[in-house]
C-alpha cells in the first residue's frame, strides 16, 4: 500500500513554494525529537522505526495519488511533475528501535534535500508518535509485572491498523504475546486467545460451554470462570478438565482478593499447576497492585493501546541545518517562546559509569566524546535511499526487543519506579 497521502496538505504546498523559489533542492538536515517526556515519566521508548522504514519504501505517488492531487488542485503542474518520480534518496540516522530516550534526544536525523525531508514529515511523525507512546506505556507495565508475562489484547479499543502497530510496539517493550492475528502474520508475533463470555452464554449451561471448549482446544486451555459465580465456575472447570486444566481467567471484581482465594481453591482441588490470568482494564498501576497476588499473567487492552493516558510521544520535526547558496552549512533553529530548538546536526551518546550504568544522555552539535565509558546511540537506518532491512519485518521486531531489554538493564533502578519524577538520567547538551 502506498503511504504518500498519509500526509498533511501543507507539506505539499510548502514543496510547491520551495520549488518555485529554487530552495527545494537545498541540502538540509531535519531532526525528530521530544522536548519533554509525559508528566512524571522517567523515560520514553523509541517505537515505530521499523514501520516507518517499511512505509518509506512504499512512499511513492502513483496515478491514483497524482490524480487526486490534480483533481483537487492541491498543487500545480510543476509540483505534480516532481512527485511523479518521488522516492526518498537521503540518509536517516537515529536511535535504534527499542532504545530508551529522554528530553531532546535526537531520535532521527534526516539528511536530504528540503523537498524530500519535507514530504515525509507527517508520515514520520504519525508513526513514531503513536508507536513510541505505546512502547513507553508497555515498558512501564512490564516493569510492574516483574517476571510475569503480559498479553496485548487491545485491538477492539482502537483503529484496526493502530491495533497492529500497538501489538508490535508492545512486543518490542517486553510483552509476551498478542491477541491480534494480523500483527502475528505481519511480524511473526506469538498470538493467543481462547474464549469470551459470549461463548459461555451461548450454551445452555456453563458446564456445557467448558466441555465444548476442552473437547476442542484441549485440557490445557484457559477457561473464563466469572460469567456467573466465580467459585462455581472454578469448581466446574476443574471437574471438566481435571488437574491438567491449563488456566482460569478472571475478568471482573476485586482481582487482588479474588485471585488469592481462587488460588487456594485450585490448590485444595488438586490443581496446583493450573495458572491464573487476570484481565479487566489493567494498567501499570493495577498490575503493580497485583504484585503480591498469586497471578501468573496479565491481559492488557485499553490502557495499553491508548498509551496509558499519554497517547502521543509529542515528537516534533524541525529543520536544524541547511546549506546556503555558497554551499556552507548553516545551523538554523526556531526561537519561539517555550518551543525553541537547538540548531545543527546532532550526535548522541549515553555516558556510563564504571559499572556500565547510564548516568547521562549527552547530545552534541559535533562529534564528541566524554572521555570515559560511553555508548554511541545513533545508528544508520537509511543510507542514500537504501533501507537497512535488519530493522524491518519480524527480524526488526526481534532486534528492537533485544535492544529494549539491554537499554532497560543499563538504567539505574529508579527507572522502573511508577512514582512521578524527573527523567531517570539528565540530558546534557554540548554545543560546539
Amino acid at each position: 500500500m502506498r503511504t504518500s497521502l498519509f500526509t498533511d496538505h501543507y507539506e505539499l504546498t510548502m514543496l510547491q513554494a520551495a520549488l518555485a523559489s529554487g530552495a527545494a533542492h537545498r541540502p538540509s538536515v531535519f531532526e525528530a525529537f521530544s522536548r519533554r517526556l509525559p508528566e512524571g515519566r522517567r523515560y520514553g521508548v523509541v517505537g515505530g522505526t521499523g514501520r516507518l522504514l517499511e512505509g518509506l519504501a512504499d512512499f511513492h505517488f502513483g496515478d491514483d495519488e497524482l490524480k487526486f492531487l490534480s483533481d483537487n488542485k492541491v498543487v500545480n503542474a510543476e509540483t505534480l511533475k516532481y512527485l511523479e518520480n518521488f522516492t526518498f534518496t537521503g540518509t536517516i540516522t537515529g536511535y535504534a528501535e527499542g532504545e530508551l530516550y529522554f528530553p531532546n534526544s535526537p531520535l532521527l536525523m534526516v539528511e536530504s534535500t528540503f523537498a524530500e525531508a519535507c514530504v515525509i514529515e507527517t508520515y514520520l511523525l504519525s508513526v513514531m508518535n503513536h508507536d513510541s507512546a505505546i512502547a513507553s506505556a508497555a515498558s512501564r507495565m512490564i516493569a510492574s509485572a516483574a517476571n510475569r508475562p503480559c498479553i496485548e489484547m487491545g485491538s477492539r479499543r482502537t483503529h484496526e491498523e493502530s491495533a497492529v502497530a500497538a501489538a508490535r510496539a508492545a512486543i518490542i517493550a517486553g510483552f509476551d504475546s498478542t491477541s491480534n492475528l494480523e500483527a502475528g502474520a505481519r511480524y511473526g508475533l506469538k498470538t493467543v486467545g481462547t474464549s469470551a463470555h459470549s461463548f459461555t452464554l451461548l450454551h445452555d449451561t456453563e458446564r456445557a460451554a467448558f466441555e465444548a471448549q476442552v473437547a476442542s482446544l484441549g485440557r490445557d486451555t484457559i477457561l473464563l470462570v466469572d460469567t456467573y459465580d466465580v467459585e462455581t465456575g472454578v469448581r466446574t472447570a476443574v471437574e471438566v478438565a481435571g488437574p491438567e486444566l491449563g488456566g482460569v481467567r478472571l475478568d471482573s471484581g476485586d482481582l487482588v482478593q479474588q485471585a488469592g482465594w481462587v488460588r487456594a481453591l485450585l490448590d485444595d482441588l488438586g490443581n496446583w499447576n493450573t495458572k491464573i490470568t487476570v484481565t479487566s482494564d489493567l494498567d501499570e498501576y493495577a498490575i503493580a497492585a497485583l504484585a503480591s497476588a498469586p497471578v501468573d499473567s496479565y491481559g492488557v487492552g485499553t490502557a495499553l493501546v491508548t498509551g496509558s493516558g499519554h497517547p502521543t510521544a509529542s515528537m516534533v520535526y524541525k529543520l536544524v541545518s541547511r546549506q546556503n547558496d555558497a554551499g556552507d552549512w548553516i545551523p538554523v533553529a526556531k526561537a519561539a517562546a517555550n518551543k525553541a530548538s537547538v540548531g545543527g546536526r546532532k550526535y548522541a551518546m549515553r555516558e556510563l559509569n564504571e559499572r556500565g550504568r547510564a548516568v547521562a544522555e549527552v547530545v552534541s552539535t559535533s562529534e564528541y566524546t566524554t572521555g570515559g565509558p560511553e555508548r554511541d546511540l545513533m545508528v544508520p537506518l537509511v543510507v542514500n535511499g537504501e533501507i537497512d532491512a535488519s530493522f524491518i519485518g519480524a527480524q526488526g521486531v526481534a532486534k528492537a526487543a533485544a535492544r529494549h531489554r539491554a537499554s532497560i538493564q543499563e538504567m539505574p533502578g529508579e527507572a522502573r519506579k511508577l512514582q512521578r519524577g524527573e527523567p531517570v538520567i539528565p540530558t546534557v547538551m554540548v554545543r560546539s
